[in-house]
């Protein structure tokens, strides 16, 4: 990479709703005001780019007009950038030319995708070219799949530390308070209309080439309700699991957890009875509402009462939110290490947002701190390509990142 660039980030997809939140967040930040980093907005209206700026208060930050389907525009943009950060979704359909030109000029990119088909396009795509340029391209930096990810990785680094053994299986439970976004949704429903839902089945999607293990059905997506004695609470399967499960199992692979290695999360939902009924209620509306949405007249009628791209919840409602992540691991002897991961806010725009700009953060302003060290890239993930900076800097920034005294 160049050692000088215009621009340290550049926030591309500006002006849309989670994108807007970023603007807000790197005008706040008094760490991006005392390094000095140099930041521009950047989508495809210079005029709703500058509302956004006025609106913010970014009249440190620059502007980058940019069509996403213009590939000079998009090597332009990754030519006079150190980082970018994307929020610009559907990605399937808007993100394709982005990640090419960061790849091409060795620029580092980080998204709030959930598509794990488009990565498994972009893996194939741009993996080798990545790691020869030196740059690191790492979807999932929000909501999906941050806290997973880091779950895994805290849980594996304690077992290690505190039993000198790797862990062989994690397990998460995830109680959240929050909404979606009309981006979320939109990016839902064009995976449906493209036919590439059925991709999602495959539970070893992101893997790298030969790291799929011989006993692949054991790793199934759960689908009924489950007392689980490690949470001594009702499970049901978690909605986001077919897409933070195939990070999971890729960072594994990529950062070499133990041979046989187990990852599941599901939605936690208490105990006693009520629980059990909630569990099982959740699990068959689960089921049910998926095979509803792969019907073309369903999912144009679902799409049609959804929030439009570029809206979401109220303030009000993305500052009453939360999610906590609470984990298990256990290593083959049967030692047992445990965990949480939790914050205030919506999850998939409050804690997303946080997310996704320490992720940038990281790589702007700690890139010799990262895994593997200044040269190190290709498609990777949040734990394989931030590791422990991330979780240093979401833990300064307010969220949860604990791992608890007490293990078996």
């Amino acid at each position: 990479m160049a050692s000088k660039r215009k621009y340290d980030v550049v926030l591309y997809g500006a002006s849309g709703f989670v994108g807007r939140q970023t603007v807000d967040y790197f005008a706040r930040h008094a760490e991006v005001k005392s390094s000095g980093l140099t930041w521009a907005l950047a989508g495809r209206s210079a005029d709703k780019l500058e509302a956004v700026r006025k609106a913010c208060g970014a009249k440190q930050a620059g502007i980058v007009v940019a069509e996403a389907h213009d590939a000079a525009a998009m090597d332009a943009l990754a030519r006079n950038a150190k980082v970018v950060l994307s929020t610009a979704g559907p990605f399937a359909l808007y993100g394709s030319e982005l990640v090419a030109a960061c790849v091409r000029h060795g620029t580092h990119y980080v998204d709030i995708t959930g598509e794990t088909p488009w990565v498994k396009g972009l893996i194939d795509q741009h993996h080798v070219a990545a790691e020869r340029k030196g740059a690191r391209i790492i979807p999932f930096c929000g909501f999906d799949s941050i806290p997973s990810d880091l779950s895994a990785r805290l849980a594996n680094e304690a077992m290690w530390e505190r039993h000198g053994e790797a862990c062989t299986e994690v397990k998460v439970a995830f109680s959240i308070r929050g909404g979606f976004n009309g981006g979320t949704l939109a990016s839902m429903f064009n995976m449906l209309a493209s036919g590439q839902m059925a991709e999602t089945a495959d539970p070893f999607l992101l893997n790298p080439e030969g790291t799929r293990p011989a006993n692949a059905a054991v790793h199934a997506d759960p689908i009924g309700p489950r007392h689980d004695s490690d949470f001594k609470a009702w499970l049901a399967p978690f909605m986001m699991s077919t897409i933070n499960t195939r990070v999971v199992r890729r960072s594994a692979a990529l950062l070499g957890y133990a041979e046989g290695y187990a990852y599941q999360e599901y939605m936690r939902l208490g105990k006693g009875p009520a629980a059990a009924l909630a569990a099982t209620t959740l699990s068959l509306g689960a089921f049910t509402s998926q095979a509803a949405l792969r019907l073309s007249p369903i999912r144009l009628l679902a799409e049609k009462f959804a929030p439009a791209p570029g809206s979401g919840p109220s303030e009000a409602s993305m500052d009453g939110g939360s999610f906590r992540a609470q984990w298990v691991g256990h290593s083959a002897s049967g030692k047992s290490v445990r965990g949480m991961i939790a914050d205030k806010g919506d999850p998939g725009n409050r804690a997303t947002t946080k997310m996704l700009c320490e992720s940038a953060l990281a790589l702007a302003l700690q890139l010799d701190e990262l895994p593997g060290g200044r040269r190190h890239g290709g498609l990777l993930t949040p734990a394989s390509g931030l590791g422990d900076v991330l979780v240093q800097r979401l833990r300064a920034a307010g969220m949860t990142l604990q791992v608890d005294s007490a293990t078996a």
